[in-house]
């Protein structure tokens, strides 16, 4: 039973990483903005960021479970109240679609850049596997992100020790630090922003798991592994000096440094953009089963449909005017985790 307890806070903790870690994360380009270009004060950042990740995300989880929240709409009922709470879920349910159509944008992209396929056949069959695991409900989500997390923190791992062994690793003329109030908070807005879009997928793993004990452990797992992860991928573009002038700086890493690599790379960015977009399908589907009496397979072929449509836009734009928006109230959402009582078991 013990083993049973450890391999379900594997499976839980796999999919919180699955969920945080998305193109912008695979890309580098989500770590140099809220970290990198900060220098040394951007590793502390990490370690604060961290911090948050676990603790966040054991509190959202043992709430969920304890309040029997099936979704997030019924933990901001908790946590914002009954006035505000149809707001912040509405803006929420936008941003998280928004987000999921960038990241199958992104999937079609990884395949018209590297393979040379057309964007919407990249799509499309991002589409069709996405619903094939969403067939599989929760195992489908447990189990994508199990096989995929490994190869993300195996890569992340080798990238890190191939850096150390070139010599280039974090030389003093690049770790400057910067003290800007940009700076100190930019842990907290990082946290707290990826906090609120894996809320989608905590609440419901948290409530369908089998007890709290294995929801402790997958948090403190996952917040470990976050941690490490962001830290070795923090110090490889740390080590970078030109980082700043691509928009995927780690692919520019490993074609400078390990271009025996890259093809893995490729593979990596496609299956962090995947768990993202499985992670939010799920979050969506958990949601739209309150408000639309549809069960099954009838709600993925409605999701996914919806998103074939969606995902012939750009939503650059759209997200531009909403992330600012979105980050105020993921803020929000953090300092009412801290504040809201926990229920009694």
């Amino acid at each position: 039973m013990h083993g049973k307890e450890w391999l379900e806070a594997w499976q839980i903790a796999a999919v919180y990483i699955g969920t945080v870690i998305g193109a912008g994360f695979a890309t580098g380009r989500e770590i140099i903005e809220f970290f990198t270009q900060y220098g040394a004060v951007g590793t502390v950042g990490v370690a604060v960021s961290g911090l948050l990740f676990t603790w966040g995300g054991m509190r959202l989880m043992v709430m969920a479970r304890r309040i029997g929240a099936s979704s997030y709409d019924e933990l901001n009922r908790y946590l914002f109240g009954r006035m505000v709470s149809p707001f912040v879920t509405l803006v929420m349910t936008v941003m998280l679609a928004g987000v999921t159509a960038v990241m199958i944008a992104g999937a079609g992209a990884v395949f018209e850049e590297q393979l040379g396929w057309a964007r919407q056949t990249g799509v499309a069959l991002t589409l069709v596997l996405a619903f094939v695991i969403m067939l599989f409900d929760r195992k489908g989500l447990f189990g994508i992100n199990v096989f995929v997390v490994p190869m993300i923190m195996l890569f992340s791992v080798v990238v890190f020790i191939k850096t150390v062994m070139a010599g280039e690793l974090c030389r003093p003329d690049m770790v400057a630090a910067d003290y800007s109030l940009k700076a100190v908070l930019s842990p907290f807005s990082y946290a707290a922003f990826n906090l609120a879009m894996a809320q989608a997928v905590l609440v419901p793993v948290a409530c369908e798991a089998t007890n709290e004990r294995a929801v402790k452990r997958g948090a403190l797992l996952g917040g470990i592994v976050l941690t490490v992860l962001l830290l070795l991928n923090h110090t490889v573009l740390l080590s970078f000096p030109h980082k700043n002038g691509y928009d995927i700086p780690m692919a520019e890493v490993v074609h400078t440094f390990f271009a025996i690599l890259y093809w893995f790379y490729v593979f990596v960015i496609y299956g962090e953009i995947f768990t993202s977009i499985i992670g939010g399908l799920f979050g969506l589907e958990r949601q739209v089963r309150i408000w639309v009496p549809l069960r099954g397979k009838w709600l993925a072929v409605l999701l996914v449909s919806l998103f074939m449509a969606v995902s012939l836009f750009r939503y650059g734009e759209l997200l531009s005017f909403i992330y600012p928006l979105f980050g105020y109230i993921s803020l929000v959402l953090l300092w009412l985790l801290w504040r809201r009582q926990l229920p009694r078991q």
